[in-house]
């Protein structure tokens, strides 16, 4: 086997980036908030609730905990029930700020502007899906063939590797499945994980099946209800690393820190080139399964409220250090996401 085996990272160290982060990038002007070292100085004060994605939860909980050590007399909740669950919060006026790790969907848009909800939308990094297995697992690569007749709707009732072997070969694959009891634990629909993976990962897959009839279009946009679902990564890894034939999903970040669990370098076609999860193969995109990380701002809690103004403000000028500190992928160029907050440019950029 030579899928990688990552034990866990310092988080004392990645800590200690995230604080001097922050510290090094206070010193921007912006429309929406003002001089940021002019706001640490007034010490703002009020309440901020951010709630959403697991995923994007450390790089926000981060910026929580710099902001308030120059700004005592602000509270600041964030939380991480799953992107889904945190939309439904923003866009009924519960929380201030919605951690995603997916674009905002049609219905939610849709939920949103029916509560007279005017949001802004902003990229603050990029991460990989990680594909995770015991680390005895002998597969050296899957791709999106093995992983759909593995995961997809059509893997119903499968509780073997090696049951999944006949559609992973219908579908072009030639991956041996091994002879393995299969248990599975990955997010649930709350999760923009669990979304992006069935997005990037089984769509893709299913083509082939849609347009032979086999399976409709609304079933391409599932996978099998029969495996043990969590909103926490913790979880998922645990559940993953208990079983000889576990399998799973979850965002690079933590999937590269945990331990007992192998990180499955993924091809996307058969036979194509195998590309092992790391930053710079998410960065650089050659590997498969990536997705944006964004937090969505309510652009009249913004303009009512100084503390959210500020906290966004804090969060955009230490933007990289922060992102790298809770070990996902800075972008290459953040202008356009200080742009965007800078003009407080409403709406969706992105296709959900």
């Amino acid at each position: 086997m030579h899928h990688r085996v990552r034990k866990a990272g310092v988080a004392v160290a990645a800590a200690a980036l995230l604080l001097s982060a922050a510290a090094c990038g206070n010193d921007n002007t912006d429309e929406a908030g003002g001089d940021t070292d002019a706001q640490a100085d007034t010490e703002v004060s009020g309440s901020v609730a951010v709630s959403g994605s697991s995923t994007v939860e450390p790089i926000s909980t981060a910026v929580a905990e710099a902001f308030r050590g120059q700004n005592s007399e602000v509270d600041i909740t964030v939380e991480g029930p799953g992107t889904g669950d945190g939309f439904e919060q923003f866009c009924g006026g519960e929380t201030d700020i919605s951690d995603a790790s997916r674009p905002i969907a049609e219905d939610e848009i849709a939920a949103c502007e029916e509560a007279g909800i005017e949001f802004v939308e902003l990229k603050v990094g990029i991460d990989g899906i990680s594909v995770i297995t015991s680390p005895d697992n002998p597969l050296e690569c899957m791709n999106f063939s093995d992983l759909y007749a593995l995961i997809g709707p059509e893997s119903e009732g499968i509780d073997n590797w090696s049951g999944a072997q006949e559609l992973a070969t219908e579908l072009g694959s030639e991956t041996e499945l091994p002879d393995e009891n299969l248990v599975i634990t990955a997010p649930g629909e709350e999760s923009g994980t669990f979304d992006s993976f069935i997005e990037i990962v089984i769509e893709t897959a299913a083509e082939p099946r849609v347009e032979a009839g086999d399976i409709t279009e609304d079933q391409a946009a599932t996978v099998r209800s029969d495996y043990s679902s969590s909103a926490n990564d913790n979880t998922i890894i645990e559940g993953v690393a208990a079983e000889p034939g576990g399998l799973g999903w979850v965002g690079f970040a933590f999937a590269d820190q945990a331990e007992g669990v192998g990180l499955m370098p993924i091809s996307e076609e058969p036979g194509g080139e195998c590309v092992e999860p790391t930053p710079e193969t998410i960065q650089d995109g050659s590997y498969p399964i990536a997705r944006d990380l964004f937090i969505y701002v309510n652009k009249a809690k913004a303009e009512e409220n100084a503390a959210v103004a500020a906290y966004v403000d804090f969060y955009l000028d230490g933007l990289a250090g922060f992102v790298e500190g809770a070990d996902y992928i800075p972008l290459e160029d953040d202008a356009e996401t200080v742009a965007t907050w800078e003009d407080m440019t409403t709406g969706t950029q992105v296709e959900g």
